[in-house]
């Protein structure tokens, strides 16, 4: 996925301008089959409704999402799901065209996070943003993102997984937001651990040397597909031929909650371009 910014990125004064410049990069350069996704200014500022009427109303069937940041409240989500359907009549754009990702970065959105999450079909990504949840929550820090050598243990680790939990229920894709040290890579792979192991979908990479470490984090390794692929047939073998509910893998017992395990592996790995290796 890709996403032009009108939001922390633009300043005041170039806010309406950026407009045509984002219609026009969408329209015109070859994003091959990325997902494009446009962030547009929130709800406490005088420019989301013009993004959405300038943006959604020009940009062509090739805008797939629109980023919503700074989401408090789950009315915020229904506002622009009701304003995307009215730009989206009047600009021939099939109704439900247009997704939402809604960006985590107040104390109050997290605190109704599971609103949030249930708020639209249209919904279809929740996002963590550190730097501004942060200075929400009055943090003593200057740089948001990374870890907090002064504090013993993952200073986010309850808002990482909270978020994960309202996702999760809602059958959102869920991600962490940016490591702002774009020059240490090998902080960010291990800081992009621990969201990896609580099973976020991804993080954000604000240069091609991030998003290299950031793919090989998130996806499974060769090693864990082939694994996860023969889980799968063994669970079905036991359970089309053998008529078992459960089964020994190994030294392993599965069951079907190790086949439910099994296929998140899979399908990330298969998205990632891996194959399961030749057998011996």
């Amino acid at each position: 996925m890709t996403f032009l910014d009108l939001e922390d990125s633009v300043a005041p004064l170039e806010k309406v301008a950026a407009r045509s410049k984002v219609v026009d990069a969408i329209r015109d350069l070859d994003w091959g089959d990325r997902v494009m996704c446009v962030r547009v200014n929130a709800w406490d500022t005088e420019w989301t409704y013009g993004d959405i009427i300038e943006v959604v109303g020009n940009a062509g069937p090739r805008l797939d999402e629109i980023m919503l940041p700074k989401v408090q409240t789950a009315a915020e989500v229904v506002a622009m799901d009701l304003l995307l359907t009215q730009v989206e009549k009047n600009c021939g754009l099939p109704v439900g065209h247009i997704g939402i990702e809604a960006q985590i970065e107040t104390t109050r959105g997290l605190i109704n996070v599971d609103d949030i999450c249930a708020a639209s079909p249209r919904l279809e990504t929740i996002i963590f943003g550190p730097a501004d949840f942060a200075a929400s929550m009055e943090m003593p820090v200057l740089t948001g993102g990374v870890a907090i050598d002064e504090y013993p243990g993952d200073h986010f680790n309850y808002v990482f997984s909270r978020i994960l939990m309202a996702g999760r229920a809602n059958g959102l894709q869920v991600i962490d937001g940016p490591f702002l040290k774009v020059r240490e890579p090998e902080l960010l792979r291990e800081y992009a651990q621990r969201t990896r192991v609580l099973g976020y979908d991804g993080k954000w990479a604000l240069t091609p040397d991030q998003a290299a470490v950031l793919n090989e984090v998130y996806s499974p390794t060769q090693e864990q597909f082939d694994r996860a692929y023969d889980i799968l047939e063994a669970y079905r073998q036991a359970t089309e031929t053998d008529l078992k509910g459960a089964v020994m893998f190994g030294e392993e017992m599965i069951d079907e909650a190790s086949r439910k395990m099994a296929i998140k592996f899979v399908t990330r790995g298969e998205r990632a371009g891996l194959t399961r290796s030749a057998k011996a």
